[in-house]
């Protein structure tokens, strides 16, 4: 049965500590608009407070959390247990997008060992925390962390990241700008 919070508890935050991954979803405000689930790790993922919540966000081949939100504001965040006691943990909120050149970069990138390639903070302010039973998850065994992107990155170099990221990451699949440029 799922129950539901304002605010992010002592208790949900130790849960989402213990995950190794987390799934964002957005979408657009067009009905013919993609929906958005991306899938998360590296150790990038922090409770600041009770209402607000941000993540790493490494260069990918799409930006589409940074379009919808840019665009809306809308971002859901869900956790499951692979191991453990079965959870489901969603975070619904208003999100926005700071990045290295906004004057909220120094506070909050502090709270993460960057990357590479980090090429902004996704930051979420919650406004109501579900979480439900997760019986039907299977249970994982997590064995570590892939290292392509720090590899991909590295060789990639700065500029090469700047010219992907001008390239891939200005616009959403649906063509909407992302906060970026």
């Amino acid at each position: 049965m799922a129950k539901f919070f304002d605010t992010i508890l002592p208790a949900h935050t130790k849960f989402i500590e213990h995950q190794k991954m987390f799934f964002v979803a957005s979408a657009p405000l067009s009905a013919n608009g993609h929906v958005n689930v991306s899938p998360k790790g590296l150790d990038s993922f922090r409770v600041i407070n009770p209402n607000k919540v941000a993540y790493m966000d490494i260069t990918g081949s799409g930006n589409e959390t940074s379009a919808h939100i840019l665009e809306n504001g809308r971002i859901t965040i869900m956790f499951c247990a692979f191991d453990g006691a079965p959870n489901i943990m969603r975070l619904f909120g208003q999100g926005r997008t700071v990045l290295p050149v906004d004057e909220e970069w120094a506070e909050l990138s502090a709270h993460f060992s960057l990357h590479p390639s980090t090429r902004q903070i996704i930051v979420a302010d919650v406004d109501k925390v579900q979480t439900s039973c997760g019986f039907g998850v299977p249970i994982y065994e997590y064995t570590g962390e892939r290292d392509q992107s720090y590899k991909w990155a590295e060789n990639k170099g700065e500029d090469g990241l700047l010219a992907y990221r001008e390239e891939k990451n200005r616009v959403s699949l649906d063509g909407l700008p992302t906060a970026m440029f």
